[in-house]
């Protein structure tokens, strides 16, 4: 499985593999970002913005990673690893029948407006739907009100699918979510 969670290039942005040693650039991130990703994140932990919470957290990814379960990266400028921009995720992948994974990702509200999330969310596409982990299809889940998300979504190629509930507890309460997804049009993987 190791070939399946590599650093992914494009032209601005290094997308790196979640590692423990990210812990110290992880913090920075959060901390940096604590106001403007409350109203899109569910609640963090109180130890979230320390290194063991972290370290445990990014071996956590690497383990998933190697189960083929889970796939994490960190966003950094090329050349710039020691400030994350962002991170992106494909979560609970599931394999027979489904073939299929969650993506979530959020960007630091400085980088916003660049295009950034946009190219690590077709590097991510491409690897996903790649011979390396050829899934069938990803699903991601956005709030109603998070315009920019869906945008960036509907663009990439995502469909609307469904509306979901008070689907995740964010900011407070429980949020409704509306529910895309995009198939892999040469789907030629094993169903096992």
């Amino acid at each position: 499985m190791e070939n399946m969670h590599c650093t992914l290039l494009t032209e601005r942005l290094a997308l790196l593999p979640a590692h423990p040693d990210l812990a110290p650039q992880v913090i920075d991130f959060y901390v940096r970002n604590d106001a403007h990703l409350a109203s899109w994140s569910p609640p963090w932990p109180e130890d979230s913005q320390t290194l063991a919470f972290q370290r445990a957290r990014l071996a956590k990814g690497q383990a998933e990673a190697a189960a083929g379960t889970g796939l994490r990266w960190w966003l950094s400028l090329r050349g710039q690893p020691e400030v994350l921009l962002g991170n992106i995720a494909l979560s609970a992948i599931a394999r027979g029948p489904f073939q299929n994974a969650l993506m979530g990702y959020g960007l630091d509200g400085q980088a916003q407006g660049q295009g950034l999330m946009r190219e690590a969310l077709k590097a991510v596409l491409a690897h996903a739907f790649s011979p390396a982990v050829m899934l069938h299809r990803v699903q991601a889940n956005v709030r109603p009100e998070n315009a920019r998300s869906l945008r960036l979504l509907e663009q990439a190629g995502f469909e609307r699918e469904g509306f979901a509930r008070e689907y995740l507890f964010i900011n407070g309460a429980w949020r409704d979510h509306i529910m895309l997804a995009i198939r892999n049009p040469r789907f030629s993987g094993t169903l096992t």
